[in-house]
């Protein structure tokens, strides 16, 4: 057939053009978009190096961002109330460069402090998930949960019969899912959900074979909170997997931190999701159901702050340069992955050079390998300008705090790697109080007590075939 004919002679150099376009394409956007030329240089590399799939590759792992805003609801109204200016201090003295954080992170987040809160840790699932469950059992009028992972296994499957017995009471329900996490079990825990009648989304769904899908395979919602009647919350850093119940010796034991929230601040919690339900389903979550009048209930003062490659973009690594930068005595970071980048980096030894006392606590044995080498691979880096690391025993602990000066605290979904500051829709918590400071720090000392110092003669040792492999995992850093 001639037209086949036709068409064979002239594929090759379709094809070629396409590719050509491809390129282009992808390589102006590296230059105008990469705020790091190096990052900007390798792409354009790979792009041109790999025809075809080059662009490819950067449409997948090189677009990192969304075109997503906040919208505005309405709520912020309930937070008429000034903030004390010495941030819940009896006395302002020692404290004032704590406003120097709080000034910072209002001009980076639109969220405002609140006073008023109540925020209690909660230690594993042995602790977290039973309060979780009994609050929704007590819902009268809504409850909105997100999270990461939502496993099919015996925590999952009580968590919807709890959610669907709410929904049999009346309760409006909504439950947002990411998309990738609903993959770490299977069948997926979307069946039950839908067989339960619980209305659910997830997250930006993924698929390779669905082009228009293909550019925000790499953002994924890493949010995790509840929110009961818009009055009670949990938030952290831990997903809905039986292996966070340690009393049950599961298979895969994890440690993990999360966190019972009252008081102004739920409506910031309530607000985030909101915002990510009318992403996700164009449906609107508004009125005295979701949003009741805030009640105060503790003597922290708050704020969420929302993290993502948005509008809300880089908000928890400028939080975390302002923490670091005005810190004056102490800073002790709690995280699973650290992967640091320059910048962070550069503030940690600012920080231990001005004799701040510098904790990093990281787990011994990492539930990716990969990562553990990519992040041993940069430790020499803080260990030689006087930062102290520890490495706490397994099981793997997954938990997130940050402290400094004994009085500022954050805790939430972020890690301290590109992955979470980058690309992640991360939900993190700002908390002002030296009394919820102090309660934090004994969590941290609990974890330190059982942990070892590693020293920079103990990493400076390790074998050339370990430091060529944790060298060549850390090349990846901005993709873990």
């Amino acid at each position: 057939m001639d037209w086949l004919d036709q068409l064979a002679k002239f594929w090759p150099h379709f094809a070629a053009g396409f590719d050509v376009v491809a390129c282009l394409l992808a390589s102006g956007h590296a230059l105008l978009q990469k705020r790091d030329t190096r990052a900007a240089t390798i792409w354009i590399g790979i792009v041109w190096i790999l025809p075809a799939l080059g662009p490819l590759l950067y449409l997948v792992f090189g677009v990192n961002r969304i075109r997503r805003h906040a919208l505005k609801l309405g709520v912020h109204k309930t937070f008429s109330r000034p903030v004390p200016e010495n941030l819940g201090e009896p006395e302002p003295e020692g404290a004032e460069h704590l406003q120097h954080i709080a000034r910072v992170v209002s001009r980076v987040v639109t969220q405002p402090l609140t006073a008023g809160n109540k925020i209690e840790p909660l230690v594993n699932g042995d602790a977290a998930f039973p309060a979780m469950r009994a609050a929704i059992e007590s819902a009268h009028k809504s409850i909105t949960l997100c999270t990461y992972i939502f496993d099919n296994d015996a925590s999952g499957g009580t968590f919807v019969a709890a959610l669907q017995r709410a929904v049999q009471r009346g309760v409006a329900v909504r439950v947002l899912i990411d998309s990738a996490g609903t993959r770490y079990s299977w069948p997926p825990i979307t069946y039950k959900l839908r067989q339960a009648k619980i209305p659910f989304a997830k997250f930006l769904p993924t698929s390779l074979f669905t082009p228009w899908r293909v550019a925000t395979l790499n953002l994924r919602n890493h949010r995790k909170s509840l929110v009961v009647d818009g009055q009670i919350a949990f938030t952290g850093g831990m997903n809905i997997r039986h292996g966070n119940v340690l009393g049950e010796r599961p298979q895969h034991p994890v440690q993990d931190l999360h966190f019972r929230v009252a008081g102004p601040v739920v409506t910031e919690l309530q607000e985030t999701f909101a915002n990510d339900w009318a992403f996700t389903t164009k449906e609107i979550l508004a009125g005295e159901t979701w949003f009741p009048e805030a009640k105060e209930a503790g003597g922290v003062i708050a704020r969420v702050i929302p993290d993502g490659p948005d509008a809300d973009f880089e908000n928890a690594r400028w939080t975390l340069l302002a923490a670091l930068a005005e810190a004056q005595t102490s800073v002790k970071i709690l995280t699973p992955y650290f992967l640091p980048d320059n910048a962070l980096t550069t503030a940690l030894n600012l920080a231990a050079l001005r004799g701040v006392r510098v904790d990093i606590i990281l787990p011994a044995h990492n539930n990716l390998p990969f990562v553990h080498w990519a992040s041993r691979a940069m430790w020499w880096q803080v260990l030689e300008r006087g930062c102290h690391l520890w490495l706490t025993p397994p099981p793997f602990d997954h938990s997130k705090l940050m402290i400094v000066d004994g009085h500022w605290v954050l805790l939430g979904s972020a890690n301290w790697d590109a992955r979470s500051l980058r690309l992640n829709f991360e939900l993190n918590v700002e908390g002002y109080g030296r009394a919820f400071a102090a309660e934090m720090e004994t969590v941290i000392a609990q974890k330190m007590s059982a942990a070892r110092e590693v020293t920079l003669a103990e990493v400076d040792a390790r074998s050339l075939r370990v430091k060529l492999r944790d060298a060549i995992a850390r090349l990846f850093s901005p993709f873990l």
